[in-house]
């Protein structure tokens, strides 16, 4: 039984003309009739009754046809409801983000959503790697926007629209550390508090092999949080110097470190390997191309 020979059988309870329905149907007369015809042999009794040029429902055929409009209008509705997944105005998009991308894709995507795509449910989760990482793997989210370095590698994992964001030391207009133009030493920074996220052991590394073991994140930054907008909140405020990449906060100053700070965050797209894509995923990469860049 298809969805096909129940939309026959609709026509030709409406019509009552083999001939009629297999006009509306868009095919031969012959082909209409093997159609009905399968389906009483599937069902095993007869659909209609044949007067003079005209069919008539069986009391069987009846009942098969109230129960065929309920199969073929839920049929329409999944059709529509995957349409407007695609074109963004249904579905849900369930993302988690990293602290970096969430301080400037997180905003932007919900007032995007909220303008463009009202009609689409979207759930955004904050936190570490390793639990969002354990989230998509439960298919609890559909992907996550995160630095791809603080990800253990994953066979099951997939990356994409890799981002390079500088990580710079920053501070207040008016901080004591901001008009030195000869550069500045770590060991002037650790004057101040210094505010980051949880760093990766590769940023670590980073640091130390920069600035020597006192750069260990464990042993300088005393202020630690997984949102980068309240980092941000506190050096606009405060004396304390924040770690972080360059774009999480334009208004702050970018300290000229001595030596040079080279590091940087590479944000990614993860989803899990040879699995379907939610539909709405393609309005996240479209504004992670739009906002994640220096």
């Amino acid at each position: 039984m298809t969805l096909v020979q129940l939309r026959h059988l609709l026509a030709l309870a409406e019509s009552g003309s083999f001939s009629k329905s297999a006009q509306a149907m868009c095919i031969t007369q012959p082909a209409f009739s093997r159609s009905i015809r399968a389906l009483e042999d599937e069902l095993g009794m007869p659909l209609f009754d044949r007067i003079g040029r005209r069919s008539e429902l069986t009391p069987f055929g009846r009942d098969v046809v109230l129960r065929a409009r309920q199969l073929v209008s839920e049929a329409g509705e999944l059709r529509d409801s995957g349409r407007q997944m695609r074109e963004g105005q249904g579905g849900a998009i369930r993302v988690g983000m990293g602290s970096g991308p969430g301080a400037m894709l997180m905003t932007p995507l919900l007032m995007h959503m909220a303008t463009h795509h009202p009609k689409v449910r979207v759930v955004v989760a904050r936190g570490g790697t390793e639990l969002l990482a354990q989230a998509l793997r439960a298919r609890a989210l559909d992907a996550l926007v995160l630095d791809a370095r603080s990800l253990a590698p994953g066979a099951d994992l997939e990356i994409s629209m890799l981002r390079e964001m500088r990580g710079v030391f920053m501070c207040r207009r008016g901080h004591p550390l901001a008009c030195r133009r000869n550069g500045v030493d770590f060991e002037a920074v650790q004057r101040y508090p210094i505010a980051s996220t949880p760093l990766s052991d590769e940023v670590a590394r980073s640091l130390i092999e920069t600035y020597g073991p006192e750069a260990h994140p464990a042993q300088c930054v005393t202020l630690q949080c997984e949102e980068v907008a309240s980092l941000v909140e506190v050096a606009r405020r405060t004396d304390a110097v924040l770690l972080a990449i360059r774009a999480a906060a334009p208004d702050l100053v970018e300290l000229r470190m001595n030596p040079p700070m080279e590091r940087s965050a590479r944000f990614g797209l993860v989803t899990l390997r040879r699995r379907t894509e939610a539909p709405g995923l393609a309005i996240v990469r479209a504004l992670m191309q739009e906002l994640l860049h220096d």
